[in-house]
């Protein structure tokens, strides 16, 4: 008998939206309060600053309400699993946009962020999940663009946190929920199999890797994190080796290291 195939996995269109606007608002707080000092510090993001990088922040909420300004697309082109391995493609392009972004903004990133949320807020009253959406790589359908926005903003309020000592900005539920499960399935396509288990509890469990297929009992090679440490794995903040001494990371079996499939996300 042939191997089931996997479900794509749904999300609740609902709880993505109010995820995405709820850490945006997060973010948006945080921000308003860093000091000139705190903006120009550096990030793990290469060159950028806070500065910049609350730039980008904007800007990934700020181009659903551009796509939303389009014509709509003809066709859907990009499913939800083929964005993680696209970003990569994207990197110069989107440094240069934040870039002049954060040049353009200057010093009053709040006008900044309240301009975003008052122009998401509006375009997304009016659009269904279903409209496509222009995107880099490709017309998405508006709920998987959403989606992608829950990674985009999990990992750079990450990134923020890491930035600044103590700012400590707030990590919504369902927002770290969405990213930790789109980032667990991205593995699940890289390295399709079912001969080790990936937990992420409390949000996500897949199968991977090639190998004897697992049907009952506990799995002979386990792989499971906290949410954090998988995204940040997946995203290349960490490491295999760094986790796994600072066990952040508990791996069991021949086929439970992952370093060679990681990062996903470039």
């Amino acid at each position: 008998m042939p191997p089931a195939k996997k479900r794509t996995r749904t999300y609740d269109p609902a709880k993505i939206r109010t995820a995405v606007l709820t850490q945006f608002g997060h973010v948006r707080d945080a921000v308003s309060t860093l000091t000139p000092e705190q903006l120009a510090r550096p990030t793990r993001l290469g060159d950028w600053t806070v500065h910049e990088l609350s730039a980008h922040l904007a800007m990934v909420l700020g181009t659903v309400h551009r796509y939303l300004g389009m014509p709509e697309p003809a066709k859907h082109e990009v499913p939800l699993m083929d964005w993680p391995f696209a970003t990569i493609t994207a990197a110069a392009q989107v440094d240069e946009d934040t870039r002049a972004i954060a040049e353009s903004a200057g010093t009053e990133l709040d006008e900044l962020f309240t301009r975003t949320l008052i122009g998401i807020e509006e375009s997304l009253a009016a659009a269904p999940d279903e409209r496509l959406v222009q995107s880099r790589f490709g017309a998405m359908t508006l709920g998987d663009f959403l989606v992608t926005r829950t990674v985009e903003l999990t990992v750079h309020t990450d990134d923020l946190n890491d930035a600044v000592p103590g700012l400590d900005v707030a990590y919504d539920r369902q927002c770290v929920a969405a990213c930790t499960r789109l980032l667990a399935d991205a593995l699940a396509v890289k390295a399709p199999g079912a001969s080790t288990e990936v937990r992420v509890p409390p949000y996500a469990v897949v199968q991977c890797v090639e190998g004897p297929r697992h049907t009952r009992g506990t799995p002979p090679n386990v792989v499971e994190t906290d949410p954090l440490t998988w995204i940040r794995l997946a995203t290349g903040r960490t490491d295999w080796a760094t986790a796994l001494d600072a066990a952040q990371v508990s791996a069991s079996g021949e086929r439970a290291d992952l370093a060679g499939l990681l990062p996903i996300m470039g």
